[in-house]
């Protein structure tokens, strides 16, 4: 017997033990370990020779779920570890039968039973029983009594089966990402100085795929017109621009898309190609196409989906990861940019202008000497070069054909390299603190100076200071968009006294286009309190422009005797590693943090909610938004949500003056005419019938007609759910069936509607303040993060209110700061030790 039973433990050991080397791989799925059936019938027999022992207390067979046994209170791992005392006396008894070691099983779950085997059976040497004081014991029903229980009329007690639990999995770019934030790059130890890295390996650059024809032919002065392929690619790429959105459908920036795109599309055709005049150029055929395309599109099936999405991640695991000095990092923009026109911002001399594919023989990769050079993923290509540079951040280089500009493959926000470089930028922006009293006091003086090149150089700096403007410089207008800062002013950018208001008037309104063509328009009075407070100078500085500005022609510069490397080279004269950037992060900053500290002082900031603290927290961003000129288009979707609100906040008002009538009649008795809510069960019933038959019309639709029509069920059983919803909320303030409303639950919907539409205000208004702004350029680049986290603790509030999972992860370096944490100088010099 004991040799049986140790047969039959090494039988246990050895499927247990394959049971974990099966399931030793990387794979995402989940581990499921099973025994074998002879491990609980062994143990049963066991329990059974154990049973006709003198010192086994019988008790009552009880089946139980998978992996319990109930009433025995040995581990699992006894069935590994039996002392050899417990072998011995199970030697002497005689085998069981079986009948008790029965073991019913379905699939893949076992049932088992209970076993009567007593802790006393596992001692190493037998002890003198000691007598126990009697115990009442409640006896187990057998089942013959329960069964004559339930034929007596009594319900039966249903044993619910505990479900097995699972241990939640993470999908591997889960893993992944807490891999990387494992790795906190501030703690570790510094590089040599002016390397980036020690060792870098990445998988280089992720290209597009060629270009399929379709087939569709454009039309040329009604005819169609048969291409190549490289022809109906870039007809192709003109058809899928918008005619009505902000290229062609602007009247000032077609003509230049227009005939950049022709000249460039007629050096694809060729000469003596029949397509000569764009007037006669007809693209319809193809945009519909595109549409048709776009339509097939949105009627993939779920499990379609789910195999873009494990394609997608394919690429993105292969190219999107970098090693650096032994720990991964994410990289940025692994995918090379497509073919296609040239968009631009503001009117781009060169929008519509064709951008080339790019090969692998123009890419240049970056990585330490003696990593793995990858495979170049195209085809009959190699890459350009390979270099080992250490002190730059790029792992892959090209160039680019439109502005023939250096284009770079990065690491992404969240990365080292770019952690370190925003901490850099913080904190000399708070060292800022400590020397700028001194430079103000600087540039002032030079306000007053009799030397015209001194004075437009303080000029220039107040401006810098105060406005947070650029610097600036020249611009190619053939090459670039004609963008302004402090140094190219002209005087046509200036308009004084644009209301008209008289001589004592020192307003002057600033208009030109900013960086990325975006419109910076103001009207600035140097002699409010703003401005001249505190010894400001903002009557000298309006004096000076009128100076600057007098004698001169629209088109001539005010500051023409300053230039971009003069101004440059004496901020780095004043402090060293100062720029005009330093400056804007600097009063980005400070403002933030003054305006938070003024909106925290108030007597009523601590019975605010979180929701008010967080308006007010984007009250004090938009500030800083306005300050630094981060203005963003209103989009058509904006304008629909916004007006949505509006329709909401104004039915939410009707309904609380009809429950106010409805309360007049239930205090007056007269309950007769109180409208009551409408079922909605069948309409309900109908959506899901519709969403339903969509579903069913996309999972089985073959053909390119089949989805689109699929599509066009799924978009009208959508609007139909839009529709039942709108009809809901318009009553969802009534009672339903024939009650009768109580006085009290009237009062309570009124408060309950009084909070809705409190809320909805807010957030229109705080949706409506900052629609022309962009909150997120200055938190992302010019706001101290540690501000924000600092204040988010000081009043405990979830950092996730006020910063996004992308945010978040970008500054993972500030989420460390305690409450009482400020942007000062001490702070930015203890970061730069």
């Amino acid at each position: 017997m004991a040799r049986s039973d140790t047969t039959s433990r090494r039988k246990r050991s050895s499927t247990t033990s394959m049971s974990y080397a099966e399931n030793d791989d990387d794979s995402d799925e989940e581990v499921e370990f099973e025994f074998e059936e002879e491990i609980p019938k062994k143990r049963a027999k066991r329990s059974s020779a154990s049973s006709r022992s003198p010192r086994a207390n019988p008790q009552t067979k009880m089946v139980t779920s998978e992996d319990e046994f109930v009433g025995d209170q040995d581990s699992d791992d006894d069935d590994f570890e039996e002392p050899l005392s417990a072998l011995k006396n199970k030697k002497n008894t005689s085998p069981s039968n079986g009948r008790n070691g029965r073991v019913k099983s379905s699939g893949t779950k076992k049932v088992k039973e209970e076993s009567p085997v007593s802790d006393d059976d596992f001692e190493e040497a037998p002890k003198p029983k000691k007598k126990r004081s009697a115990a009442p014991v409640k006896k187990k029903e057998t089942k013959s009594k329960a069964k004559s229980k339930t034929e007596a009329g009594a319900k039966p007690v249903k044993e619910e089966a505990k479900k097995p639990k699972t241990i939640k999995s993470l999908e591997k770019a889960d893993r992944l990402s807490a891999a990387m934030q494992a790795f906190l790059w501030w703690e570790a130890p510094p590089l040599r100085d002016g390397c980036q890295w020690t060792i870098m390996e990445h998988a280089g650059v992720a290209f597009p795929d060629e270009y399929e024809p379709h087939g569709v032919k454009m039309l040329y002065d009604g005819k169609p017109v048969t291409l190549k392929p490289c022809e109906e690619e870039v007809a192709t790429f003109f058809a899928a621009v918008d005619p009505d959105g902000m290229h062609l459908g602007n009247k000032k920036t077609a003509p230049i898309f227009i005939k950049n795109f022709f000249n460039d599309f007629k050096a694809v055709l060729g000469r003596g190609h029949v397509i000569k005049d764009f007037k006669k150029c007809d693209f319809g055929p193809i945009r519909d196409h595109l549409n048709e395309q776009k339509m097939v599109k949105k009627a993939i099936t779920d499990e379609e989906r789910k195999q873009n999405k494990t394609l997608r991640q394919k690429t993105m695991f292969k190219y999107g990861f970098a090693l650096v000095d032994g720990h991964l990092e994410k990289v940025g923009n692994y995918n090379m940019e497509p073919p296609g026109t040239f968009r631009g911002r503001g009117e781009h001399p060169k929008m519509g202008k064709l951008k080339q594919r790019v090969n692998p023989e123009q890419v240049k990769l970056n990585m330490s000497d003696g990593a793995r050079v990858p495979f170049c993923p195209v085809p009959g290509h190699a890459w350009g070069e390979v270099s080992h540079d250490p002190k730059v951040q790029w792992l892959a280089n090209w160039k680019e054909n439109i502005n023939n500009q250096d284009k770079y493959m990065q690491l992404a926000a969240q990365s080292s390299f770019k952690g370190k470089s925003d901490r850099s930028k913080y904190s000399k922006a708070a060292r800022l603190c400590g020397n700028i009293d001194a430079i103000r006091s600087s540039y002032k003086k030079k306000l007053k100076s009799k030397n015209v090149d001194e004075r437009q150089l303080g000029t220039a700096m107040w401006v810098i200071d105060r406005l947070a403007l650029r610097v600036g410089g020249e611009k190619d207008t053939d090459e670039e968009a004609d963008t302004v800062g402090c140094c190219s002013l002209r005087v046509e950018h200036l308009h004084f006294d644009p209301n008209n208001e008289g001589d004592e008037n020192l307003e002057i309104e600033l208009e030109f286009l900013g960086k990325d063509s975006m419109l910076f328009k103001q009207t600035i009075d140097f002699g409010s309190e703003l401005y001249t407070g505190n010894n400001g100078m903002g009557e000298q500085v309006y004096a000076n422009f009128k100076r600057f500005c007098a004698k001169k022609t629209p088109t001539q510069e005010v500051f023409d005797t300053l230039t971009p490397t003069i101004l440059n080279q004496h901020l780095k004269e004043i402090m060293e590693g100062l720029t005009a950037k330093v400056f804007r992060t600097y009063n980005a900053s400070k403002t933030l943090q003054d305006e938070l500290r003024k909106t925290e002082q108030k007597e009523s900031w601590s019975s605010l909610s979180d929701a008010e603290k967080v308006v007010e927290y984007n009250a004090a961003n938009r500030e800083v938004a306005i300050l630094c000129n981060h203005q963003k288009t209103v989009s058509k979707a904006q304008e629909t949500s916004l007006g949505a609100i509006s329709d909401k906040i104004k039915t939410l008002k009707n309904q609380r003056k009809e429950l106010k009538d409805i309360l007049k009649k239930v205090k007056s008795g007269k309950t007769k005419g109180i409208p009551k809510k409408k079922s909605a069960l069948e309409l309900d019933e109908d959506v899901k019938k519709s969403l339903a038959k969509a579903k069913k019309m996309k999972d089985e639709a073959k053909t390119n007609e089949e989805k689109i029509e699929a599509t066009k069920a799924d978009e009208a059983a959508k609007q139909k759910r839009r529709d039942v919803q709108k009809e809901k909320f318009k009553q969802m303030h009534l009672w339903a069936g024939d009650k009768v409303p109580t006085e009290e639950s009237v009062r309570k919907r009124i408060d309950t509607w009084n909070a809705k539409i409190a809320k909805m205000e807010l957030d229109l208004k705080h949706k409506d303040d900052n629609k022309e702004v962009s909150l997120g350029t200055s938190k992302l680049n010019y706001m101290d993060p540690r501000i924000s986290v600092a204040f988010c603790k000081r009043n405990e509030i979830p950092i996730e209110k006020i910063f996004s999972k992308t945010m978040r992860d970008k500054f993972n370096w500030s989420m460390a700061v305690p409450p009482d944490w400020e942007f000062n100088f001490d702070k930015g010099n203890e970061e730069s030790l």
